[in-house]
């Protein structure tokens, strides 16, 4: 880890990373899309509206694990004071964001024709709307500390203090009586039949790439715009 704290040895890294991430987690959601779109059966109740599961379940993995990579990022820079660190969790923040919010619009579309309705404020529902909230707030929090010249402590802070609503939205299916329904994957169980399994075991490694791969072209396209801002910083001296 602190071998990645130096720049220029990150970089050569992610340049080798970014488009086998990239590419090779776009052609995994790819595959999975197809398959789980063409090639597993409707489910006995839900129908076809089963399939809008092989994005949303992804989108609310990675909206979770988003944040805690972000966590992980600002405990590296409390503790640490990583040169990286600071600018890893500002390139997670917005992917995290963006896939809390594809959950909540996937989880809504699917929500109309298996409840009847579009939202419920039910436990899981509420409090992923919640997570967003969070990552909406860090990154004007962040943006701000930044502007007027913060040392990047109190969004960090904000960072690990977030991962608390985590196992909230984890266990609230077990912890109250709630419309959606219960967890369906772990580590070391399903009730998903097989042949309903493998595209969503797929679009889950794929989304996760793909999210990786997004995270390190952030990475680097902020390093190159400090380097131009301190070669002009430099020239104007």
């Amino acid at each position: 880890m602190h071998a990645l704290a130096n720049p220029t040895r990150f970089l050569k890294i992610a340049r080798l990373l970014t488009p086998l991430l990239f590419w090779g987690g776009l052609a995994l959601v790819l595959f999975g899309c197809w398959g789980g779109l063409t090639q597993t059966p409707p489910d006995y109740l839900q129908k076809e509206s089963v399939r809008i599961m092989y994005i949303h379940v992804p989108s609310a993995w990675l909206g979770m694990g988003g944040w805690s990579s972000l966590a992980l990022a600002c405990f590296a820079f409390l503790v640490w004071r990583h040169p990286l660190a600071a600018l890893a969790a500002r390139a997670i923040a917005p992917v995290g964001a963006v896939f809390a919010a594809l959950c909540l619009i996937t989880g809504s579309i699917w929500g109309r024709p298996t409840w009847g309705t579009w939202w419920e404020w039910d436990g899981r529902l509420s409090t992923m709307l919640l997570l967003l909230f969070i990552y909406i707030g860090w990154i004007a929090l962040e943006r701000a500390d930044r502007e007027r010249g913060g040392d990047g402590r109190i969004p960090a802070l904000l960072g690990i203090a977030g991962t608390a609503l985590l196992p909230v939205i984890r266990y609230s299916v077990v912890w109250w009586n709630t419309l959606h329904q219960g967890q369906s994957l772990s580590l070391t169980k399903s009730t998903i039949d097989p042949s309903m399994l493998w595209p969503l075991l797929v679009n889950l490694m794929g989304f996760s790439l793909l999210f990786g791969g997004v995270v390190l072209m952030r990475m680097r396209s902020a390093l190159a715009e400090q380097r131009i801002e301190a070669r002009i910083r430099r020239m104007t001296a």
